[in-house]
């Protein structure tokens, strides 16, 4: 990794934070983030990699907005008012008091100040995966199953509504559905470095840790919720997997990884917060993770108990009934009872991306149905933009003959 993809990836919601409390201005902040790292990318190669980073990106970010504020002749005039940094640590603090926290991290008051209720709760899980990780609006698009112009412009109008807005840390039910969004914002986040919807990596699991230190203070927050304990429980489950699931640069899926190298610490960590909520209503994270779960305490992959792991995908579809979750019960399905079962279920499912046909093509080529099998991959392939997903199911694909 190079320094300046270091520093996008770990201080942008740093720096973002910085800039909205200076300036108040929601869109000549990420504007002018976005024109300081590619000024870098044009000057640290020639010049070197300055000795603090951070603050080069910073100044360089300031001067963008200064230069911006006088072309527009606004430099002298009041702007929309939003709460400067230090009147946000104030208010954060008193919210807290009875909990005996403090909001101390730039990020995660940039994360409440997008979980606004001006805005839609996935606009603002969309605009805080872009402002605070520096998630590429092109990869959100993808994780919202809608195309990259579509979400660009709803990235725009999510700008736009802040305008003028007073942005404050809220209590009490407002602080509870912040939170909400933070979670789902988290969660987002998450699967964008699990499952790098785009680009040539496996997974980024950077991107994973830094989703997985969100939820981690959201919970400072609210500690004892079901759903975040949920939450976590799923991420680090997932997460333990991460070193098993790439080798030589390939993906390796979950039947054929080497459970010795997933991070038994993990594991153990999501299992005790897990453990108090067993008996708790279903809800949708926590049956998610309990899914999850039936893979971690497997020892081998033929150990998996799928009729359990089709009855928790029965309980969360009939509170979740989308697409993603069918498509995930119908490959559980062909796991308990054979792969023409689970076919059967993806009939007339729609799910943009490359992931139904691929299941589809897996699933035809246990059942020995090639051409069905040839063609989804095919199609698959035509979608598919992660090069190292790409590579697998072309491999599947010239297996078939």
């Amino acid at each position: 990794m190079s320094p300046l993809e270091r520093q996008l990836q770990e201080e942008w919601g740093r720096l973002m934070a910085l800039l909205v409390a200076q300036f108040r201005r929601l869109d000549l902040a990420e504007d002018a983030l976005g024109d300081a790292f590619e000024a870098a990318a044009r000057t640290w190669p020639v010049h070197g990699v300055p000795s603090n980073p951070p603050a080069w990106l910073l100044v360089a970010a300031r001067r963008r907005i200064l230069d911006r504020l006088r072309s527009e002749a606004v430099a002298a005039r009041r702007l929309p008012v939003l709460a400067v940094e230090a009147e946000l640590t104030e208010e954060a603090q008193r919210t807290m008091a009875d909990a005996g926290e403090e909001v101390v991290d730039e990020r995660l008051r940039l994360v409440l100040l997008a979980a606004h209720p001006s805005l839609s709760r996935e606009n603002g899980a969309a605009l805080t995966l872009r402002l605070v990780l520096g998630v590429s609006t092109a990869d959100i698009a993808q994780l919202f199953l809608v195309s990259t112009p579509t979400m660009a412009a709803r990235l725009t109008r999510a700008r736009q509504s802040l305008a003028g807005e007073r942005f404050e840390v809220p209590s009490g039910s407002a602080l509870e559905a912040r939170l909400a969004v933070v979670a789902e914002v988290a969660y987002l986040a998450f699967t964008a470095g699990y499952a790098p919807p785009s680009g040539e990596a496996v997974l980024r699991a950077d991107l994973a840790a830094e989703a997985i230190r969100l939820v981690r203070l959201v919970r400072t927050l609210a500690p004892g919720r079901v759903d975040l304990d949920a939450l976590l429980a799923l991420m680090l489950l997932q997460h333990s997997r991460r070193d098993a699931r790439v080798q030589d640069g390939d993906m390796v899926l979950l039947p054929d990884q080497d459970r010795s190298r997933w991070h038994v610490d993990e594991i153990d960590e999501a299992i005790g917060l897990l453990t108090p909520h067993a008996t708790a209503p279903g809800t949708p994270w926590l049956l998610q993770a309990l899914i999850a779960a039936e893979h971690a305490i497997a020892r081998r992959a033929r150990d998996t108990d799928w009729v359990r792991v089709v009855r928790h995908y029965d309980e969360l579809l009939a509170l979740v009934d989308s697409p993603v979750v069918r498509l995930n019960r119908a490959v559980a399905v062909a796991e308990a009872d054979g792969p023409l079962a689970g076919l059967a279920l993806l009939d007339g499912l729609v799910v943009p991306g490359h992931r139904l046909p691929a299941a589809r093509a897996e699933l035809a080529a246990r059942a020995g149905l090639a051409d069905l099998a040839r063609s989804s991959y095919d199609e698959a392939l035509g979608v598919c933009l992660n090069a190292a997903e790409r590579r697998h199911l072309e491999r599947r694909r010239a297996e078939l003959g």
